[in-house]
């Protein structure tokens, strides 16, 4: 029997709904590339509920502990005086999310002596140290394409806001106030904007999908181009590297995994070659961005707005700059933590613990290191000779 520490975000302040605004989820039988949905053998949880949280424990606690498992559920994750790190020197599994991180450093890795799988409900899992785990043979593993509409979604929404100046809008309104001529002074229309995608793996080509109708003027940058025929469809113009996309766009929008190349990337020197009164959608990481470079650079103009809902670290302390800085449109960490996300997001973290049990294998698509190498999606998104599969998340 394995013991295994969950770690979530809290539960809402107000106590676990007792009700939702809906009833059910829209019925989705296959992801836009193809692939299926999570098939696990049984959910354990009521789709259209709230299972990040403790209370939701992604469904997983009854069925783990009927069979026999030790399961710990905690939010407390910070400190040698956590839960999280009390319980993990003697954990086989730990599962978290990247709304709230279990940040698993080579020091921790190397206190887990029975530590054999790490999962990430949902998508990204730079919180582990990913070399720490192939050193140790860990398996890490994550629910690609769970939450990657939401967060496509959730970048389209952003960019909008930041555009429109809808936030401040918003506040007039708000404010009971009505003069249009201080709403509308930061105002502009998307349409014949150029904006530019930083990565085009599945968030970054979703992106670019639901922008086409927009009429904006499409270019991107990854480590693998896109085929011509898809180009021609979207019109898209492709850049050799960050540093040529981000010289003549207006928007620019982040879709990157967060690796040693990408850390820092958005600095004062990059952001200086960008058009003046550009936007930044950051949906990715935040460590990706300079965060004292994106305040200096919203301060002078040099960036019109800012957006995202990623954080460094997580969750952001209450004076983090980004809270107040001007011109921004943060939220926290939620682009891929819809309640429909929850739902394939937590069938998918069962269907891995159900592979793992029975010693079948794990889908390639949601491994990430494996037999102490990168393997399946890991070794496409974060090996330094990355594997082309056309799939990239």
């Amino acid at each position: 029997m394995a013991k295994i520490l969950i770690v979530l975000f809290p539960d809402p302040v107000g106590g676990y709904p007792p009700n939702y605004a809906r009833t059910g989820l829209p019925e989705i039988t296959a992801y836009p590339n193809g692939d299926t949905l999570p098939t696990p053998k049984a959910l354990g949880f009521t789709p259209g509920t709230l299972l990040g949280c403790v209370s939701g424990n992604l469904g997983l606690k009854d069925w783990l502990e009927a069979e026999g498992h030790t399961v710990v559920v905690t939010s407390d994750k910070n400190g040698p005086d956590s839960v999280f790190e009390r319980e993990l020197p003697d954990a086989d599994i730990v599962i978290s999310q990247p709304f709230w991180p279990a940040y698993l450093t080579a020091d921790l890795i190397e206190k887990a002596k029975k530590l054999k799988l790490v999962v990430t409900a949902g998508i990204g899992s730079d919180h582990t140290d990913l070399n720490a785990a192939n050193a140790k043979g860990i398996t890490v593993a994550e629910v690609t394409y769970s939450n990657s509409i939401g967060v496509a979604e959730h970048t389209v929404m952003q960019v909008l806001v930041l555009v429109r100046d809808f936030v401040a809008q918003h506040r007039l309104s708000v404010a009971g106030a009505w003069n249009i001529a201080d709403a509308v002074t930061r105002s502009y229309d998307l349409e014949g904007m150029r904006v530019g995608v930083f990565a085009a793996g599945r968030i970054g080509r979703a992106v670019m999908e639901r922008l086409a109708p927009f009429d904006v003027k499409l270019s991107y940058t990854d480590r693998f181009r896109l085929p011509g025929e898809y180009e021609e469809k979207l019109g898209l113009e492709y850049k050799e590297s960050i540093h040529e996309l981000v010289k003549d766009i207006d928007v620019l929008c982040v879709h990157a995994p967060l690796t040693d190349e990408t850390r820092g990337l958005l600095n004062d020197e990059l952001l200086g070659t960008m058009k003046r009164g550009a936007y930044i959608v950051n949906p990715a990481r935040g460590a990706i961005a300079d965060r004292d470079a994106i305040v200096r650079a919203l301060d002078s103009g040099q960036l019109a707005g800012y957006a995202g809902d990623v954080w460094e670290p997580q969750p952001a302390p209450a004076d983090h700059p980004w809270r107040s800085m001007v011109h921004n449109a943060m939220t926290p960490h939620t682009s891929g933590a819809t309640l429909s996300g929850q739902a394939r997001y937590a069938a998918g973290t069962r269907e891995i613990l159900e592979s793992w049990f029975e010693g079948t294998e794990i889908r390639p698509e949601y491994v990430i290191t494996q037999g102490g190498r990168y393997s399946g999606t890991g070794a496409h998104s974060y090996a330094d000779e990355p594997e082309n599969d056309g799939k990239n998340s």
